[in-house]
C-alpha cells in the first residue's frame, strides 16, 4: 500500500535489517534501532519509515526492496546486514538484481570511511542503487551490520573539534534524492551536513 506523505517534502524511508538469527528470534536485532535512531538524530525535516526484518534469502530481500520501493513509495531504503564474504551474505546480489542504475561512487566511500577502523572494510560488499520506474524512482543504500559502524559511514570521520574530515554519505543523499524527482530534505549540519550545489539550494525554514 503506497504510504502518505504528511508533508510534500517529508522523505519516505524504508529500512531493512538482514539477518538469519535476528529474524527468527534468536537474538535482539539492533539494525533498525541503529537506522531509526541515526536518522532521529540526523534528519532536520519531516520523516517516517518502513521496517522490515527478514532472513538472508536473496528473493525475500529482492521482493521486500521491490516492495518497499514500488508498492509503499519509499524515497530511500537503506539496508543493513549481509554484504561480507559469507555464502549467506547475499544483499549486494539481491540488490542489484533490482536495479536500474548503479551508485558506485557510495560503496566507494563507505569502504573509505571503514578502513580508518578496521582494516578487514576491504571485505565489504557494500552497494548502492536506483530503482526506477514509470512514475517513481529510490536510492537503495547498502549499509554496514553494526551501529557504530552504520553512523561512522552515514556521518563520515571528524575531528577533536566536530569537523568532517572524511565526508559521511548521507552528505550526497539529499541532493541524489532531488535529482531523481524525491522531496527536498534537510539535515541537522552537527550530524551530517548536506551538500548541493548553490543552484539548487532553497532558503532554509526557521
Amino acid at each position: 500500500m503506497r504510504a502518505k506523505r504528511s508533508h510534500p517534502d517529508e522523505l519516505i524511508v524504508g529500512l531493512v535489517s538482514i539477518s538469519d538469527r535476528a529474524s527468527q528470534g534468536a537474538y535482539e536485532d539492533k539494525g533498525l534501532p541503529g537506522l531509526r535512531e541515526w536518522l532521529a538524530r540526523a534528519m532536520a525535516t519531516p520523516w517516517q519509515h518502513h521496517d522490515r526484518l527478514i532472513p538472508d534469502e536473496r528473493a525475500v530481500i529482492e521482493a521486500t526492496l521491490i516492495e518497499l520501493v514500488d508498492e509503499v513509495g519509499c524515497d530511500l531504503v537503506l539496508t543493513t546486514g549481509g554484504t561480507g564474504p559469507a555464502r549467506r551474505d547475499v544483499t549486494p546480489e539481491a540488490t542489484l538484481a533490482v536495479a536500474t542504475r548503479e551508485m558506485p561512487g557510495f560503496g566507494e566511500q563507505m569502504r573509505r570511511i571503514s578502513l580508518a577502523f578496521v582494516p578487514t572494510a576491504i571485505l565489504s560488499r557494500q552497494v548502492a542503487v536506483l530503482r526506477e520506474t514509470a512514475d517513481h524512482a529510490a536510492l537503495i543504500i547498502n549499509l554496514p551490520g553494526q551501529p557504530k559502524a552504520i553512523a561512522e559511514t552515514l556521518e563520515g570521520l571528524k575531528d577533536a573539534d566536530g569537523k568532517a574530515v572524511q565526508p559521511g554519505i548521507f552528505a550526497a543523499v539529499p541532493y541524489c534524492i532531488d535529482l531523481i524527482g524525491g522531496p527536498y530534505i534537510e539535515t541537522h549540519e552537527a550530524v551530517v551536513k548536506s551538500f548541493r550545489p548553490k543552484s539548487a539550494l532553497r532558503p532554509r525554514r526557521d
